[in-house]
């Protein structure tokens, strides 16, 4: 019988090692460069590298002529250029003695790629975590992981919330997005709300609803600040903007905002336990019916889930609690208690009252930065106890990690 000899067998393509190892990074350049369809009226790096005396944002820590000349020329595909990028820490600068700030937003998914030396020293900056190629975010939604969340003292822990925000896979950040894009994502969130809300009812208002039907529930949506005019978040306010609110109101989802879309769970008591539930539920639910629709949410590897600020990426997650701790506040080693909590310290509405958050939002799962907070407001509690009695706390201090 006749054979087929072996020089006929159809063998698979040769596998080059260096081609195999740069695949990702070769298929993602598409030619030709965006910035060379921009024509763009500026002069050098040198001529137009912004003043950044009085800058207290991490982007001004980071930013220096030479990075600028680096991220100068560059431009995403939907055009989103270096300038775009640090405007916001040039609107707003901050104040020596204020919160840290980051001083910066993406335009889109691709900037965290594209100018990914300036955000990667942007997150060791403020996160202090150092970014790994090799290290994949993790994320853990179970929230029984979570453990003292519902056993604070009330005497002093009055309130807590928990949000999650994400942005949707091909559209622009809010800084960057038309109106048409934006228009599109209300629609889409439209979509996956009817089916959400078979088995968890609610209902959706645009901002004039808002103001309209719930001002005797106190949700009422003021003008948004300057500075997110300014930055470009806001523009076109209130167009295509809408918030979403559960029937047994423990669950809220803002669209097109500083994100696509954030989950929010308040609660008037300071049972986190009870607000982080309720995200992790949700948060899974959302995600399945946007991949549904065809619109999953923007995730890389090493970076977790990409929403608009560098503040907020890896889980996108938020939890804070709001607790009676104004002898802490005052107290001398303040900055550095919590420094080493790695959680943040806002006066709250009320007198006397503080709003404790998480700083860390990546190299962290979901349920280690909402630990982060249980743990630290637990011994934040513990040292005004302490204060409040002339004590000293010095034993409290943790270690410096």
């Amino acid at each position: 019988m006749w054979k087929r000899k072996d020089a006929w067998v159809i063998r698979p393509p040769a596998d080059h090692p260096m081609e195999t190892r740069y695949k990702s990074l070769l298929e993602s350049m598409v030619p030709p460069d965006p910035m060379t369809r921009l024509r763009l009226k500026r002069g050098s790096p040198k001529e137009e590298f912004p003043s950044l005396d009085g800058n207290y944002t991490c982007m001004a820590q980071v930013l220096d002529l030479h990075m600028y000349t680096r991220q100068f020329n560059r431009a995403t595909e939907s055009g989103v250029i270096f300038d775009d990028i640090i405007r916001p820490g040039l609107e707003d600068p901050g104040t020596r003695a204020g919160p840290l700030m980051v001083g910066c937003l993406a335009g889109d998914a691709q900037s965290y790629i594209l100018f990914c030396a300036f955000f990667e020293r942007i997150i060791e900056a403020y996160h202090s975590y150092k970014v790994d190629p090799q290290i994949i975010q993790q994320s853990d939604f179970n929230y029984d992981n979570l453990k003292g969340g519902d056993d604070f003292d009330h005497t002093y822990a009055v309130s807590c919330e928990v949000s999650a925000a994400r942005c949707v896979e091909d559209y622009c950040f809010p800084t960057h997005i038309s109106r048409g894009e934006r228009r599109e994502l209300l629609t889409l969130a439209k979509e996956a709300l009817n089916e959400l809300g078979k088995e968890f009812p609610g209902k959706l208002y645009s901002m004039e609803e808002l103001n309209e039907e719930m001002k005797d529930k106190g949700i009422v949506m003021d003008a948004p600040s300057p500075l997110l005019m300014k930055s470009g978040v806001s523009r076109d306010w209130p167009d295509a903007r809408a918030l979403w609110v559960s029937e047994d109101g423990t669950l809220a989802i803002w669209f097109n905002m500083e994100d696509h879309l954030r989950l929010v769970s308040s609660r008037n008591d300071a049972n986190i336990q009870e607000a982080f539930a309720a995200v992790c539920i949700n948060i899974l639910k959302v995600e399945a019916l946007y991949k549904r629709l065809r619109h999953p949410f923007v995730w890389k590897p090493h970076l977790g889930w990409l929403v608009s600020s560098p503040a907020e990426l890896g889980t996108g997650m938020k939890a804070s609690i709001t607790a009676r701790l104004q002898h802490v506040y005052a107290h001398g080693r303040r900055d550095s208690i919590l420094d080493r909590l790695r959680l943040r310290m806002e006066m709250a509405d009320l007198p006397e009252m503080y709003k404790i958050s998480n700083l860390q939002t990546i190299g962290l799962t979901e349920v280690e930065v909402t630990q982060l907070v249980v743990d630290g407001v637990k011994l934040l509690i513990r040292m005004e106890k302490r204060l409040e009695t002339g004590g000293c706390i010095d034993d409290l201090v943790p270690a410096q990690k």
